[in-house]
């Protein structure tokens, strides 16, 4: 297990200011979890006594799904908030809402919410009241996604080497993020883990109306390239692994695209488009996945290209790292 005597962060809002010695620690220790999940027994008492709530404001899947199971992989406590049927409906506020399960022994609270700002604002509060819990982000309004991100990067890495998955390997890669960029929490964090490696090229792709210019700027100053395109081939060309984002079919009311069907000729990923890409290119998305609009569907099935199920296995790992790294886990 790598030691988290390096680590100080107590809460993960956002990966604007991590460092390469924290992505480093992140990435092997996911890989010492992984370690643990391959095994006959999955479990470890790494946060034994401690409480994980986990309060999502927001419909979610995998990642709500991937923080309960990594809590409990680690024997930690788990506290599940759901808004619909929480005392949100009869007006208390989110702060006081946090303050509950605070008052409940909460050692670490994973929060998701659709406006930007809300984790922070939570950890902040923690912090004024001396709380001493931890603040992870799981996905704040269109601001960041730092699991997911990291998630990525772990599953990338992990593929160019399986015994010490590191930040550096991306020193010579290019990779490409196709889509909805704009409404993208997954791709704004991504932004921060992809350009941390020197050498590390990231390339953006979507229409104009999904890929502002104000993306350009995020690339000052960080040790990789930032790359904006308009059109998908200069992104795809020699690129060693391409993400597809999610289009969000609501976004269609604002007509921001003429069509999906539109959409997917310009931007949809295809075993044929690939063919620009390295010969041993591989695909990811975060998922949920609109098959036949963003990436065609034998695509996404097709183990050889498709890192897909990769990411949500490693989703885990991840998850379980941060945890325990916030938590100041006993050695497992």
């Amino acid at each position: 297990m790598a030691t988290n005597t390096s680590w100080t962060r107590r809460h993960i809002i956002s990966l604007a200011d991590f460092s390469a010695i924290e992505y480093d620690i992140v990435l092997q220790t996911a890989n010492s979890f992984r370690e643990v999940l391959s095994r006959k027994v999955k479990k470890v008492p790494a946060l034994q006594g401690q409480v994980v709530a986990n309060l999502f404001f927001e419909p979610s899947t995998r990642t709500r799904s991937s923080f309960e199971l990594a809590a409990k992989r680690l024997s930690a406590d788990t506290l599940n908030f759901a808004a619909s049927t929480s005392s949100l409906t009869k007006g208390e506020t989110i702060l006081d809402t946090a303050k509950t399960y605070l008052a409940m022994g909460t050692n670490l609270m994973v929060i998701r919410h659709r406006d930007a700002g809300v984790p922070g604002a939570i950890a902040t509060e923690m912090d004024r009241l001396d709380a001493r819990v931890g603040v992870l982000n799981a996905g704040d309004g269109q601001h960041e996604h730092p699991s997911q991100a990291l998630l990525d990067l772990f599953t990338i890495c992990l593929l160019l080497d399986p015994d010490r998955p590191r930040l550096d390997l991306l020193a010579d890669k290019k990779i490409a993020i196709v889509g909805d960029i704009l409404h993208s929490r997954v791709a704004r964090s991504n932004i921060w883990s992809l350009t941390a490696a020197t050498g590390a090229e990231l390339h953006l792709a979507g229409p104009p109306t999904l890929l502002p210019k104000l993306f350009a700027p995020m690339g000052d100053g960080r040790p990789g390239k930032l790359f904006l395109h308009w059109e998908l081939e200069p992104a795809l060309e020699g690129a060693d692994f391409v993400m597809t984002l999610r289009l969000q079919k609501e976004r269609m009311t604002q007509h921001l695209l003429p069509s999906l069907r539109e959409y997917h000729n310009l931007f949809g990923i295809t075993r044929d488009r690939l063919q620009l890409c390295q010969p041993d290119v591989k695909v990811l998305h975060p998922g949920p996945v609109n098959r036949g609009v963003e990436i065609s569907s034998d695509l996404m099935d097709d183990p050889h290209l498709s890192l897909i199920s990769q990411q949500v296995t490693s989703g885990v790992a991840v998850r379980m790292a941060l945890l325990y790294l916030m938590g100041g886990g006993k050695n497992a």
